[in-house]
């Protein structure tokens, strides 16, 4: 069997189960656990690594398409899948000379561990690029306490990978990467999670204690680490589970119009030309999504390119349409299904994708991702001609 007939009998088991407990996912906010056991089961925790150490060797689109499929399933256990594996690419790709990040990619792959990220803290509204939690060093090693305000299925974790000032006397912007494991940390609940969509990833705030080893520090900067695989995986995961999360929904409206036509002797309903819209608006998010997907793939070890204004600009904005496009694609098939998908009883319900959809955008919010480029936006060239 290929790799990719692998994954994909891997990935239906998985999406039977999170479509079986999305809807009391959802209504209760909890954690999708049959969700998560399964992707356990199907050794999918670990696919990103390397196969030296014990996982798949799996390519960023095989994680995309898992994305996608999950995002159709159940909104929730595909965010936690996209935003687990953003953190084992940073360990696939910044472990290089570390002994103790790669030991914890082989129990990652062996033990199927699943991270959490914590990278919202305090007042900085999403700011990861800058930090004021500080890492204090000792004789026995290192400490961080972290006000973080949102650790999406933090307490259902099994390691958590945050970020931290370097030192006490170095700057926000200044920062490193720890990868931590639970006998190394403690989490003491602050605020809660109550949320019109995305309820199943219990993101909830804590207070972040951790102890242990100076080794848990990413060898590399983390500002290498940000541009080069933080940023861009997790805007292509992400994008592809709210395009899953929006073909969802048109598929819902796509079965009422069918059904609603029969009914009528073939004639269309009112609704059917949102139904269109939606239609069209969920082609131009697939296609985005595959074109960064490629532009990615070609330039993944270019830390050049990577690191380009263009190449950060192009990521960025992937994260700001395919956010807009979901929420538009949503809406438009909630019209095409008029009451019966406003309604939350019944087989046409859009609801939950639309509430689902729209924490997209608020996700690392589009308006200061938007005033972020716009800077960087005026020292990049505006294209000449149709093709790069």
């Amino acid at each position: 069997m290929d790799r990719g007939s692998l994954f994909l009998q891997r990935t239906a088991a998985v999406a039977v189960a999170a479509a079986a407990e999305a809807e009391e996912v959802d209504r209760d906010a909890r954690f999708p656990r049959a969700a998560i056991d399964a992707a356990r089961e199907q050794k999918l925790l670990g696919m990103l690594i390397p196969v030296e150490f014990g996982g798949f060797g799996a390519s960023i689109q095989d994680v995309t398409e898992i994305c996608y499929t999950l995002g159709r399933a159940c909104a929730s256990s595909a965010m936690i899948f996209a935003m687990h594996q953003t953190k084992v690419a940073c360990l696939v790709r910044h472990s290089v000379g570390s002994r103790y990040h790669q030991d914890l990619m082989r129990r990652v792959a062996t033990e199927q561990l699943l991270l959490a990220s914590s990278t919202t803290e305090g007042q900085n509204g999403g700011n990861i690029r800058a930090s004021a939690a500080a890492v204090e060093h000792d004789a026995n090693g290192i400490s961080l306490t972290r006000n973080a305000t949102v650790i999406s299925y933090g307490a259902e974790a099994d390691g958590i990978v945050t970020i931290a000032r370097r030192a006490s006397d170095a700057t926000a912007s200044d920062q490193v990467l720890l990868a931590v494991t639970k006998d190394h940390y403690t989490l003491a609940r602050g605020q809660g999670w109550e949320t019109l969509g995305m309820r199943g990833t219990c993101s909830a705030g804590f207070e972040l204690k951790i102890r242990g080893p100076a080794e848990m520090i990413f060898p590399e900067a983390y500002e290498r680490i940000h541009a080069q695989t933080m940023t861009p995986v997790a805007h292509l995961t992400w994008s592809s589970v709210w395009a899953g999360i929006a073909a969802a929904a048109v598929e819902r409206a796509q079965r009422f119009i069918r059904k609603a036509a029969r009914g009528a002797g073939g004639q269309m309903p009112p609704g059917a030309a949102h139904y269109t819209a939606a239609k069209m608006s969920l082609t131009k998010l697939r296609a985005m999504i595959a074109g960064h997907l490629d532009l990615y793939a070609v330039h993944e070890y270019d830390d050049r390119v990577l690191s380009s204004i263009d190449f950060q600009s192009a990521i960025n904005l992937l994260k700001v349409q395919a956010s807009e496009l979901a929420v538009e694609t949503a809406t438009h098939a909630m019209r095409a299904c008029g009451l019966a998908g406003y309604r939350n009883d019944g087989e046409f319900s859009i609801g939950r994708h639309l509430r689902d959809a729209l924490s997209a955008p608020l996700m690392i919010n589009n308006d200061r991702i938007l005033a972020n480029i716009a800077t960087a936006s005026l020292m990049s060239a505006v294209p000449t001609a149709l093709r790069d």
